[in-house]
């Protein structure tokens, strides 16, 4: 059993719920800058222990692993000190809002030893897992294409004070899951153009970042993801459109997997006029533990065991370190070509950092 000690409590609600309800884990310790949440927590959860110093956590030498649920902005630096303690790490997505320090992270990453895990939640949704199972169980044949998207009116999101700081995107902090999805399939994509709009919407805010945008990404062998994000407009409802959705498109088949709900399309061989629909809502409490469809309990649980299970055998489950800085290499590319309108190649982002993956 592994003991995890968790910082940020807001989104790490959600990593309590996993950890109390899991065989692997046990909590250490709780830590929020903000008092009367750990107090909330400690209260809804049965919890007796918290601090709201950071060092509390990394100074503990019964935690094992330390669980990162800040702000965009200051993950880097968490997992900086999670390493300098020798703790593994758990860190929520996006790793950085950078790659400032990657290299700094990797020469840490490599000298401690320890594990680094990227809480991408969208690939551990069941609507997800089950399409990855089908793809590598070869149903779809060839992949030719791939279309993925993230489409949500957060601008709720923009009534929190941290995200009108420095440093706040929309394509990091939301739309790197579709992108996460498509790097998931197309793990060596190297040329991107997209483009990019700033809807009055998020400029109300003193914002000036895109908060619409939309891309295709192309890997080496020549296969190409679409991916396209709207995050400051009105849409058309979780009830009509997925708020997330991966396609695959390959020679013998087809499928979508979506979140919110809890549904999951193929058309596989022998290919039908119309998809199959497959029904996971019995699994509703499950991955929705709280008040209404919010919050990845059951995406984080999941993920969570998995990295137990790694964590025995020594190994790291993807995404790692790697693929997390070679996601914003891509995302790097996608804000140069809206900026330029041009194709970029990720490679020369990477080569511009000078980071290398041996």
């Amino acid at each position: 059993m592994y003991r995890l000690g968790i910082l940020g409590l807001g989104e790490g609600r959600s990593v309590i719920s996993a950890a109390l309800s899991s065989p692997h884990w046990e909590i250490g310790n709780i830590c929020d800058l903000n008092e009367s949440l750990c107090q909330q927590r400690c209260k809804e959860f049965g919890l007796t222990d918290y601090t709201t110093r950071y060092e509390d956590l990394l100074r503990d030498p019964q935690i094992d692993v330390i669980g990162i649920y800040t702000p965009d902005q200051l993950h880097s630096l968490h997992i900086r000190m999670a390493l300098e303690a020798g703790k593994d790490v758990i860190c929520t997505k996006p790793l950085m809002t950078s790659l400032e320090d990657a290299n700094e992270l990797l020469t840490l990453q490599k000298k401690s030893g320890r594990h680094v895990f990227i809480g991408q939640s969208s690939r551990y949704f069941e609507p997800a897992r089950r399409q990855r199972k089908d793809f590598e169980a070869g149903k779809h044949g060839d992949l030719v294409t791939l279309e993925t998207h993230y489409i949500s009116d957060s601008r709720w999101f923009l009534e929190r004070a941290w995200s009108r700081s420095s440093g706040f995107s929309w394509m990091y902090n939301f739309m790197i899951h579709a992108v996460d999805l498509a790097a998931w399939y197309l793990p060596d994509i190297e040329e991107v153009y997209g483009v990019g709009v700033t809807s009055q919407n998020t400029k109300d805010y003193q914002l000036t970042v895109p908060d619409t945008m939309k891309f295709i990404l192309k890997d080496t062998s020549g296969i190409c993801a679409s991916v396209s994000g709207v995050y400051a407009e009105p849409t058309l409802g979780s009830g009509v459109e997925q708020s997330i959705s991966c396609t695959l498109r390959g020679t013998e088949g087809i499928s979508r997997a979506g979140y919110p709900h809890l549904k999951y399309e193929t058309n596989f061989a022998p290919v039908q006029k119309t998809a199959v629909s497959h029904d996971y809502s019995d699994m509703v409490d499950y991955y929705f533990r709280f008040e209404g469809w919010t919050h990845h309990a059951g995406e984080y649980q999941n993920y969570m065991e998995e990295f137990a299970l790694c964590l025995d055998q020594g190994i790291t489950p993807k995404p790692d370190l790697k693929e997390g800085i070679h996601t914003l290499a891509i995302m790097e590319a996608m804000e140069k070509s809206i900026e330029t309108g041009n194709v970029i190649k990720v490679s020369d982002i990477l080569a511009a950092h000078n980071i290398s993956f041996d």
